[in-house]
């Protein structure tokens, strides 16, 4: 079976919805308890097999580099000191990992961005992991759950993975909604969160649908396997909504010619690029790192 081992997440946005936070520190690096949000997405991403990360930003995101790169000076001051311990947890990214980064550009939407990867991606199917969207690594086993289960599931039929949770009647209208094939539309089976991930045909996703115009309440997370085609069908998606290259309309297209399957989600996710939603995450991040420490 052919294992993926290369990911993209894009950390391009400004942040806007977490201003003024956002402001001069980028949004991906507000701390979620005792480390950055961005920290758990990467931990995520290398329990899953991850060998090789790729960034897409821009000018003001060098900061994101900088931490998973080694301070030299930081590390031989703190070692100097008789402080090993501290610095080795600073340097925690495996040996056989790598993270580099690339620029986007100009900001014209997420399908344009995982598509400015594909320089370093090259002939790789690959994950794409949206930084926003932290799982609770605190009642998953990242090895296995997820990001991890879609890898497997995409080496076993070569199909598409894309992660949904079901969401509330009142938050339907934010999300991406999935479109069921018709043997999986006449039950909600698939809409119950289950103790494994289950794995299904999808047809297709309504963008923010009103409830009434929603197909189901599975609702993308932000977790994606993709086979390489997708950079053929992003080179020729025109932009659309606000002027910006969909990734919902290259999904389409592969759907279409390959076909795509849709993982439920195990355990609970935090939206870090909402204010409201961050503040609750932060809270419970911290709690659990304390419980750690007792």
């Amino acid at each position: 079976m052919k294992k993926i081992t290369h990911a993209v997440i894009p950390v391009a946005g400004f942040g806007t919805r977490m201003l003024p936070l956002s402001k001069s520190v980028p949004k991906e690096l507000l701390p979620l308890g005792n480390r950055p949000a961005i920290h758990y997405v990467v931990e995520e991403a290398i329990a899953a097999g991850i060998k090789h990360i790729v960034l897409v930003g821009h000018a003001q995101k060098s900061a994101i580099e900088n931490y998973f790169d080694i301070n030299a000076e930081l590390d031989n001051q703190l070692r100097h000191k008789g402080k090993d311990e501290l610095a080795d947890s600073l340097n925690w990214l495996p040996n056989d990992v790598t993270v580099s980064m690339i620029r986007q550009g100009r900001a014209l939407g997420l399908g344009h961005a995982v598509l400015a990867a594909q320089p370093i991606i090259g002939e790789h199917d690959f994950a794409v992991l949206l930084p926003d969207v932290v799982l609770d690594p605190f009642t998953n086993d990242m090895a296995v759950d997820n990001l991890a289960f879609m890898i497997d599931a995409f080496a076993k039929d070569n199909h598409s993975q894309i992660l949904v949770n079901k969401v509330a009647d009142e938050d339907v209208h934010k999300y991406g909604i999935a479109q069921l094939h018709e043997e999986f539309s006449a039950t909600s089976a698939f809409e119950d969160q289950a103790e494994v991930n289950i794995s299904f045909k999808v047809a297709g996703f309504v963008e923010k649908p009103s409830l009434a115009d929603a197909p189901s309440h599975l609702a993308v997370v932000g977790r994606y396997v993709f086979s390489n085609k997708i950079f053929d069908y992003l080179t020729n998606t025109t932009a659309s909504v606000g002027g910006e290259i969909q990734l919902t309309d290259a999904i389409d297209a592969l759907i279409s010619e390959y076909g795509v399957n849709v993982t439920t989600m195990r355990g609970d996710s935090y939206d870090a690029g909402d204010m409201r939603s961050y503040m609750q995450a932060f809270i419970y991040f911290a709690e659990q790192q304390l419980k750690d420490d007792e």
